[in-house]
């Protein structure tokens, strides 16, 4: 993040790693905690879930009698399990970015100074979150649709309708449900760094992308990809694994893909912070660091002069 604003528009995604590998080196003892509080945990429970209610899935397909108190226990595991996944993902999300952004103008990075300021962060993000979801509500209302019309397709024998819902089917998938994934991925960063959040940050990360849609897409589906993949060889190998695989190798390869995916979404918060500098550069909207600076001091309950209200891109980098 050395390089001068207006350079960051050439950045490659390969510069884009690079520079995000290099961020922690900055300040390693506050990334190594963040790591250990907050990203451990999270890629923990993402692992682990399957682990904890593969028997209770098997028990209800085994036992028909006992499947009221299988299904509380399972609805009940369900609903913390999503409480936890929400709170330590957005808490990653606030402490990494408010520190890449500290880092950015040159404020003075800790762990405690960090923690103190997600509390604020955080009901920033939860409002951005709201609109997040409900853009992704309707858009699997929608998704749902061509599923059903893909399945009274195949009941019709239709082949034209199987053709069309297939094809929706996949674009949606694979095109509507990333790029509202790089909407959200960049709106977290913008809640963080601007004066705005909720629906307006997803409108500001609308104008952002675009022009820079294809890297955001590249970026999010090859993080989508690998931590899909991290995800199948944990529950083929050490969930489902059973006598082919012994108890101590199935420990070591479940140690090895937390660990891999601890890296995976450190690197992955990083990324987005650093493409929201690109975009930002790529739509020529400087970035005042003094601005900045003081915006990031107001989260710590700082003094902050009346000209951190104003938006950024007004402002001569």
């Amino acid at each position: 993040m050395d390089l001068a604003a207006e350079e960051l528009q050439f950045l490659s995604i390969t510069d884009i790693l690079k520079e995000s590998i290099a961020i922690p080196k900055q300040s390693p003892k506050t990334f190594y905690l963040v790591t250990l509080t907050l990203i451990f945990p999270l890629s923990f429970a993402i692992l682990a879930h399957s682990l904890f209610t593969h028997p209770i899935i098997s028990q209800l397909q085994s036992d028909p009698i006992a499947a009221s108190a299988d299904w509380s226990k399972l609805l009940i595991f369900q609903f913390f399990y999503l409480i936890f996944l929400f709170a330590f993902s957005l808490l990653s999300t606030a402490a990494v970015v408010f520190t890449v952004a500290s880092l950015y103008t040159s404020k003075p990075v800790s762990f405690s100074s960090t923690i103190a300021a997600i509390p604020s962060v955080f009901k920033r993000l939860f409002l951005t979150f709201l609109w997040v979801s409900l853009s992704m509500a309707v858009y699997n209302i929608i998704f749902l649709g061509f599923i059903v019309l893909l399945l009274v397709a195949v009941f019709m024998q239709n082949v034209l309708l199987f053709l069309f819902s297939v094809v929706v089917v996949f674009l949606m998938f694979l095109v509507v449900h990333v790029f509202i994934s790089a909407l959200w991925h960049l709106a977290s960063v913008v809640s963080v760094v601007e004066p705005v959040y909720g629906l307006a940050a997803m409108k500001k990360s609308y104008e952002l992308l675009m022009g820079k849609s294809r890297m955001g897409f590249v970026l999010v589906f090859s993080y989508l990809a690998v931590c899909g993949v991290i995800n199948m060889l944990f529950g083929s190998i050490v969930v489902h694994g059973g006598e082919d695989y012994g108890v101590i190798m199935r420990i070591m390869v479940g140690g090895f893909l937390v660990g891999l995916l601890v890296i995976v979404n450190l690197m992955g918060l990083l990324v987005q912070s650093v493409f929201y500098y690109v975009c930002k550069s790529y739509h020529h909207q400087g970035i005042d660091k003094s601005v900045l600076y003081d915006h990031l001091g107001g989260y710590l309950g700082e003094y902050v002069p009346l000209k951190s209200s104003i938006q950024m891109e007004d402002l001569d980098a």
